[in-house]
């Protein structure tokens, strides 16, 4: 008997010592919000530029992926590598082609973009400074023993922050901007790119993953045209598109133990906004269930009609 208890009493030791500290919080499917929240001036201004709307870019994003096979492949296949649900990538491409861009008609476009954009003689830098020069600067110390590349490059953005954005800086004024637009766009035509709008320093964040799970060969911020190509083909950028995806899923479980898999508007919505682990610490503060934005409610509201197109 003795020896019974203190087997028993070893074993609650070990699930108190090794189990989380608060349990996981299933998130719902469907929205929080009754309407939709309110949608950004500057998707509305891009959006009525072309003399469009809202209704005719969402059918045109639907559409495209209820007709392409190889992209409903793609995305099924980049789902199942990722042990995600294919609507979280089908509900990101529509949140960016809905309020961000328009779908480009064929993809053959993207792979024509990812050529030339492969060619080209670009760096990541800022006023001739390359960001792997920038980034060697003192201020940057604490960030060198970090070895996974999100925490890396999320440590390098912080810095950016807290040391550089709108400040001098050893006599040098530095941009009251994102690190990712000050370092990260030299073409000067918008933040994000490809099929699936992807930011090259959110690329960069999440090599590490892309590299372990798909096999590929890691990103470098010394070869910009490489991270180009990668985010803007559409073989790959789906595959990152699913790393971003897994990651956002990731952290809201281990940091705010709320498990957001089975709510594409949530995850929609990080994709969005992207500062993940930042917004999953802010989640578990605030103790409440995470909400959707304008754009992830859209992708809940259309869910039951977007999984059926994958069908």
């Amino acid at each position: 008997m003795r020896k019974l208890l203190t087997v028993l009493a070893i074993g609650i030791l070990g699930v108190s010592l090794f189990s989380p500290a608060y349990a996981i919080t299933k998130v719902p499917a469907g929205n929080r919000s009754a309407s939709q929240p309110k949608i950004p001036s500057g998707s509305i201004s891009r959006t009525r530029s072309t003399n469009g709307s809202f209704q005719a870019k969402y059918e045109k994003i639907r559409d495209l992926i209820k007709t392409n096979k190889k992209l409903q492949s793609g995305i099924k296949k980049a789902a199942r590598q990722y042990g995600i649900k294919p609507i979280h990538i089908v509900g990101a491409l529509v949140g960016e082609h809905t309020y961000n861009v328009d779908a480009t008609d064929t993809l053959q476009t993207y792979v024509i973009k990812a050529i030339s954009y492969f060619k080209e003689d670009i760096d990541f830098s800022h006023n001739k400074e390359s960001v792997t020069k920038f980034v060697k600067r003192p201020q940057f110390s604490k960030c060198e023993t970090l070895k996974n590349s999100y925490d890396l490059w999320s440590c390098r953005e912080n810095v950016w922050k807290a040391k550089f954005q709108g400040k001098s800086v050893d006599g040098k004024s530095w941009p009251n901007d994102r690190f990712g637009r000050v370092f990260f766009q030299p073409f000067y035509a918008g933040q994000t790119f490809g099929l699936g709008q992807i930011n090259p320093l959110t690329a960069l964040q999440v090599t590490d993953l892309v590299a372990q799970k798909s096999k590929k060969k890691k990103l470098s911020a010394n070869k910009a045209n490489e991270v180009y190509k990668t985010i803007i083909n559409p073989d790959t950028t789906l595959i990152y598109m699913a790393a971003i995806i897994r990651t956002s899923i990731d952290s809201y479980k281990k940091i705010a133990g709320y498990d957001i898999s089975d709510n594409p508007g949530i995850t929609a919505t990080l994709y969005n906004l992207g500062d993940v682990k930042t917004r999953a610490r802010r989640a578990k503060s605030s103790g409440s269930l995470p909400k959707e934005n304008y754009y992830g409610w859209l992708v809940n509201d259309k869910q039951s009609e977007l999984e059926a197109i994958l069908k």
